[in-house]
């Protein structure tokens, strides 16, 4: 989930575990959907860029470009992250939503336990030109394991650790931590006289789940059961989210301050110098816009506990991206189609991402020169081969409130100087497994 421009999403307003009767178009119908209005499409799209002016000047010429080519004129909204999970949930019980929407990847599994969403089966898949269009790690966040994807990739991102090369040299370091103990020390030497050695966003649920996910496959575990189940308290669990609210707690590498941050803040403290490190995702654009140069920072994979970047112990970065979604009862499902063929065709992957500093999920698009920088490599080796797809549970969406919220919780008892100790950890992912809705 989540865009360049990472917000907290709010708590779940409305149960998941609803069947939509009537969505999108809307119009309320018997969910079948039809082509009533060929003529019109709407389209919620994801806040991606520095802010929603931004995006309507990325997006209007491709939507324009779509409607001298088809026709169809789309009617866009630019939705902000903080609004746009219950936005969509109150569509699927509503009727009054969109033809066509953005969605984070790690809500696809939610979003399609709702039946609201349109399934990409086998047939569906070849209208736009098939599914071996895309990319593995892409297709594999787009729904759960066995059942037609929910949506199909649109923008593909992973964290990095970003690093400012001149702080870097001046504190004697000549290359990028690749262990957590190694960041842990560089860190150490790159905080003091007002600067920290690492910037989180401690008060965002969203971005704490996108770490704490990778911390606790370091340490060899899940926070679901093989079966889909909670599995929030394993030693596992318990171990790889304390090592990250350590950062601040124990390691000291973080600003006290960070305990409150969610809205983009420690990008901001990176692009002014104030912090040495950033883990982030696709950060190039988001920084670039704040006025820091590419020749500033380096990009590095995100550390392991060992070794190197891989699988199991070695995934260091959840799958992230946005995902496009058709509202199954659409009164212009063929023009939806064509849309969602449009915006994932291998000349506007190459345009929107670029535009966006992602990465193409559309194979064809993403071997393009445009994506072959430095900070393009890390990224596409980071999503081809140690990244991990968030869980593809029902509840995952819930999970990211609670268990995020208690992540923020423990962040802010660090920032008051209370010790963060195993047993408090474990009360506090109980307490989140406590909210999961009963099986």
């Amino acid at each position: 989930m989540r865009s360049i421009r990472v917000a907290a999403v709010g708590a779940v307003t409305l149960s998941l575990a609803l069947a939509a009767s009537a969505c999108g178009g809307g119009s309320a119908t018997d969910g079948g959907g039809s082509n009533d209005s060929p003529k019109t499409l709407t389209y919620w799209a994801s806040n991606q860029g520095a802010s929603i002016e931004v995006d309507k000047e990325v997006l209007q010429p491709e939507l324009d470009k779509f409607e001298e080519q088809t026709g169809i004129k789309v009617e866009l909204e630019v939705v902000p992250w903080s609004d746009l999970l219950n936005r969509i949930l109150t569509a699927t019980t509503s009727g009054q939503g969109p033809d066509v929407l953005n969605i984070g990847n790690t809500w696809s599994a939610s979003l399609q336990a709702t039946g609201a969403l349109l399934p990409w089966d086998q047939a569906a898949l070849d209208k736009i030109g098939g599914k071996d269009r895309f990319v593995d790690s892409a297709l594999g966040s787009t729904g759960a394991a066995g059942q037609a994807p929910a949506a199909v990739p649109l923008y593909s991102m992973a964290y990095a650790l970003y690093y400012n090369k001149q702080l870097f040299a001046d504190a004697g370091i000549t290359e990028p931590p690749t262990t957590w103990d190694e960041l842990i020390a560089d860190g150490k030497k790159l905080s003091g006289d007002g600067k920290w050695g690492l910037a989180v966003e401690g008060s965002n649920p969203a971005e704490n789940i996108h770490h704490a996910v990778v911390f606790v496959k370091q340490h060899g575990g899940d926070f679901f059961t093989a079966d889909g189940k909670p599995d929030f308290t394993s030693d596992a669990a318990v171990t790889g989210v304390k090592q990250f609210v350590d950062l601040m707690a124990e390691d000291k590498i973080v600003a006290p301050g960070n305990a409150e941050y969610a809205q983009n803040q420690s990008v901001s403290d990176f692009a002014k110098g104030k912090t040495a490190m950033l883990l982030w995702q696709s950060a190039s654009a988001n920084l670039t816009s704040q006025g820091m140069s590419e020749e500033a920072y380096g990009v590095a994979p995100v550390p392991v506990q060992s070794g190197a970047p891989g699988t199991g112990t070695g995934v260091n970065s959840m799958v992230m991206g946005i995902n496009l979604a058709v509202f199954k009862n659409s009164d212009n499902l063929d023009g939806a189609t064509e849309f969602v063929k449009f915006m994932t065709s291998d000349a506007e992957q190459k345009i929107l991402n670029t535009a966006y500093s992602s990465i193409p999920p559309v194979k064809g698009a993403q071997a393009d020169a445009a994506f072959t920088t430095d900070a393009n490599a890390v990224l596409k080796d980071t999503l081809a081969g140690s990244a991990v797809a968030a869980p593809q549970v029902p509840d995952e969406s819930q999970f990211e409130t609670a268990v995020g919220t208690a992540i923020k919780d423990l962040f802010a008892e660090a920032a008051a100087g209370r010790p963060v100790t195993e047993d408090s950890v474990r009360a506090a992912l109980e307490k989140a497994q406590q909210q999961m809705p009963a099986a």
